[in-house]
């Protein structure tokens, strides 16, 4: 029951080529974002489309098969784990972005 404390699966499409971001041990970052659309029926009947943008990143084997096969438009399942983290920015304000930790992506729609 543990795996379900922090687990997140999404399926969209991505907004952009993903970043890949060579780090200096070796290791692949990839950051990328995908968008989700839930429709449903205003009270006039019309049908309304919401798009909610996630971000999300990848690390190591992942983020090399990322590089490797996804680019922007293509439709993927990913699943991993939400993590929220902070920074100060130039003006010394603390900053805040959630992601998710993508530990597994899936390859949908046309080759």
């Amino acid at each position: 029951m543990n795996t379900l404390r922090n687990k997140v699966q999404l399926i969209g499409n991505l907004g952009n080529d993903p970043e890949i971001i060579n780090l200096d041990s070796g290791s692949k970052l990839a950051k990328f974002s995908i968008a989700t659309n839930e429709s449903y029926k205003n009270a006039q009947g019309e049908k309304v489309v919401d798009t909610q943008w996630h971000n999300v990143v990848a690390w190591g084997k992942t983020a090399e098969i990322i590089e490797s096969y996804v680019t922007k438009g293509k439709e993927v399942a990913i699943e991993g784990k939400l993590t929220t983290r902070s920074w100060d920015d130039k003006e010394g304000l603390k900053r805040y972005t959630t992601e998710v930790v993508c530990n597994e992506i899936l390859m949908l729609g046309n080759k």
